[in-house]
């Protein structure tokens, strides 16, 4: 199956609702909104295919660029590709639940997330800290050292209240997935979270948010996901 075939077919998923949802998340067109479930059936029948993931991701389209991510091969991309890929991410859903995601798969995914998290730029901290989110939620705990994530722990409650605002947003995901995933730090994440207290960002075109890791991490323990490990990243 080709790109202009796979671009057909997205199109033919595509609905209105969906479109000015994205929309009012920060997405701009092109764009077709479709909704993740609906790709499913097009993924099962593509599977995993990196070169049609990059002519999808280098469209710009938003629907095509979230595919891409869906069948690509984490394992095959480099860092170079990683950074491409993030470069090219121009708001959150695609830096978060697209970069990051895909990044999460890969044996390089804590190597570059480290990388993005000390970048200084807001889009490459959300997906480095959104990185760490989706592996420790889908890794068994042996692949991490429980001596980082105490350092990460320690950076996201010292830098939380200066950082922008996506960056904020993934850095109290963090803390609350720690506490939730990673069993060897849950009881200093729960102090974490306790200590950032309830933070304030700014949402485009809403009113501001408010993130409170620590009612997170309560409702998630209220709902029995205390060790909470998923059996699937990618959709």
């Amino acid at each position: 199956m080709n790109l202009n075939v796979v671009m057909e077919k997205l199109e033919a998923l595509g609905n209105e609702r969906m479109k000015k949802r994205y929309l009012s998340n920060g997405a701009h067109e092109p764009l077709y909104g479709v909704a993740t479930g609906a790709m499913k059936p097009l993924k099962r029948e593509i599977k995993i295919n990196q070169p049609l993931a990059e002519e999808l991701y280098a469209t710009g389209n938003y629907d095509a660029m979230y595919f891409a991510g869906v069948i690509a091969d984490p394992k095959a991309m480099t860092k170079s590709d990683f950074n491409r890929w993030i470069d090219e991410a121009y708001f959150y859903m695609i830096s978060d639940f697209v970069v990051a995601v895909t990044l999460s798969e890969s044996p390089i995914g804590q190597e570059v997330a480290d990388e993005w998290i000390e970048s200084g730029d807001e889009l490459k901290m959300s997906a480095g800290w959104s990185a760490y989110c989706w592996m420790l939620g889908h890794l068994k705990n042996e692949h991490f050292d429980e001596k980082k994530i105490s350092k990460l722990l320690d950076k996201a409650e010292s830098l939380i209240n200066t950082s922008p605002d996506r960056a904020k947003s993934s850095m109290s995901n963090f803390v609350s997935t720690v506490a939730i995933s990673y069993e060897p730090m849950r009881e200093k994440a729960i102090t974490t979270a306790d200590e950032i207290g309830i933070i304030k960002i700014e949402r485009r075109d809403k009113k501001p948010g408010m993130l409170n890791p620590s009612e997170t991490i309560k409702k998630a323990d209220d709902r029995g996901q205390h060790g909470f490990k998923r059996r699937y990243v990618r959709c």
